[in-house]
């Protein structure tokens, strides 16, 4: 395609608002399932403390509440990530260029690489780590702490108090260990580099 020069200039102008305006979006969805997080665990927490009836088991189901909800800001967090890299390219080859009048050079391809075939620049392994590091140890944390003082209020043994049905109290905190341990050591395995 033979395209002016200042129709390539008005294509990037308006890849790059557009582009800012998805990051902005993405940006929000990330923060809608974080509240989704917090709210979930703030309500199982409020029924589970607050009725003497009610079975400490409710907070496991927000364990595993918590986990979907990293999941699914992981997925988010992965597109958030590739359009902020080309939000970058614009900003450090396009606008960079147009400030500094030096022709553009490696990044041009780079961008075109990025629209032609998008490809997250995270893993969702390592999307995962970042959200679990950056919000959800906190929301985590607190569920299992909550569900480790209902289970002290109960009464008696903790263990006895720990059990769910014939599921005895040892088996049940081992469970909730290896539900919880290996994401919170994904947390720490993939630190997230800043491109640019």
């Amino acid at each position: 395609m033979d395209l002016d020069p200042r129709d390539t200039t008005t294509a990037l102008v308006h890849l790059y608002r557009g582009e800012l305006q998805r990051m902005v979006t993405y940006r929000v969805r990330l923060d809608t399932t974080t509240n989704w997080a917090i709210g979930t665990a703030a309500g199982l927490i409020s029924f589970a403390l607050g009725h003497d009836g009610a079975p400490h088991f409710v907070l496991v189901l927000g364990l595993l509440m918590g986990l979907v909800f990293v999941w699914i800001e992981a997925r988010r967090f992965q597109v958030f990530e590739m359009i902020r890299l080309r939000v970058r390219l614009l900003e450090r080859g396009f606008y960079g260029d147009v400030l500094d009048m030096h022709p553009p050079v490696e990044w041009e391809a780079e961008l075109g690489e990025s629209l032609r075939r998008p490809k997250a620049p995270v893993s969702l392994l390592q999307a995962m780590s970042v959200r679990m590091r950056r919000n959800y140890l906190w929301v985590i944390g607190l569920l299992y702490a909550a569900w480790l003082l209902k289970i002290h209020l109960q009464g008696g043994s903790f263990f006895e108090a720990a059990h769910i049905g014939p599921l005895p109290g040892p088996w049940v905190v081992a469970a909730s260990i290896v539900l919880v341990a290996p994401f919170v050591a994904l947390a720490f395995v993939y630190r997230a580099r800043e491109r640019g």
